[in-house]
């Protein structure tokens, strides 16, 4: 990996490292080594490094703010290529906004209320980043990303690079169609609409407070762990199971919410998979749902 580390260090692209931990990298604060991880510096620099990257034939995946994931223990073999600040612009176009994929979902809401539009406080909560949030069709408070999406940029594993509309993405909850077809996001373009920012603010203001209440923000954490069943809170099911608070390793069921599991020190993605199996076993045999993890588990045990 040294030679490509300096193939690409040479071409310019941006950050380069090698056998770098991942849980430098992830909200959990949890994940084994990279082989090579690649922080392109703009649009053009990660177009660059996928060409790189291909010549060597050498596989590769993707990270945002590493929220929502989980690395395993024995990490990433090949590259992993992470959109952050270099494809961070967001321009405001009337009620459109155009945004680049390592955006934070956070400051796009909360900029989107100063500007006086609406249709974005729902992610005033979300802690990763625009591509992730469309790879994943994120949403919270009732709503979701492909209310507003009205197209994203995507770079397919070919080189192609194309432009996809709402539908195209094929959304569904918590799932596009990036989850069946590797790509990743460049930029997305938004539709929101015009309204009243002392109450935008305040909504957002709301949101945030519940948060602060209901959610162990203060803990290393990636968000909900599971999805929530039909009709039902994945949450609500653990917590009726008599579960929160159940640690294995350094890893603990939250005791503020029951669908976040939290470092509390030292944990290890093989403690957050167990628990996160006992989870589903114990859901499973006391009231016979199926539970289905929203969190993405990546990498080698």
């Amino acid at each position: 990996m040294k030679q490509i580390a300096d193939e690409l260090r040479l071409a310019g692209i941006g950050k380069v490292w090698t056998n770098e931990p991942l849980a430098n990298h992830t909200t959990w604060r949890i994940g084994g080594p990279a082989d090579l991880l690649i922080q392109p510096k703009d649009k053009a620099s990660l177009l660059t490094a996928l060409q790189i990257i291909h010549r060597h034939e050498i596989p590769w995946s993707v990270i945002g703010r590493g929220s929502n994931l989980l690395v395993r223990d024995g990490g990433i073999r090949g590259a992993v290529l992470k959109v952050a600040e270099g494809l961070s612009h967001c321009e405001f176009r009337g009620e459109e906004v155009c945004v680049g994929a390592g955006y934070s979902m956070i400051r796009l809401a909360v900029e989107a209320g100063k500007m006086g539009l609406t249709g974005m406080e729902f992610a005033g909560g979300i802690p990763g980043t625009v591509g992730g949030a469309v790879y994943m069709n994120a949403g919270a408070h009732g709503s979701d990303l492909s209310r507003i999406l009205l197209e994203a940029e995507i770079l397919f594993e070919n080189g192609e690079v194309r432009v996809l509309s709402n539908e195209e993405l094929s959304f569904s909850y918590r799932t596009s169609l990036l989850q069946k077809r590797k790509g990743i996001v460049l930029e997305a373009r938004f539709r929101l609409r015009e309204g009243d920012r002392k109450e935008i603010a305040a909504t957002l203001a709301s949101y945030k407070d519940r948060r602060r209440q209901t959610q162990p923000l203060q803990m290393p954490c990636a968000g909900s762990v599971f999805r929530n069943p039909p009709g039902d809170h994945a949450g609500r099911l653990i917590e009726a199971a008599g579960l929160k608070g159940f640690q294995i390793g350094g890893a603990q069921v939250s005791e503020i919410h029951a669908n976040f599991i939290v470092n509390r020190g030292g944990a290890t993605a093989a403690d957050v998979l167990t628990l996160m199996d006992h989870i589903r076993c114990t859901i499973k045999e006391k009231f016979g749902v199926e539970m289905h993890p929203e969190v993405l588990v990546v990498g080698e045990g």
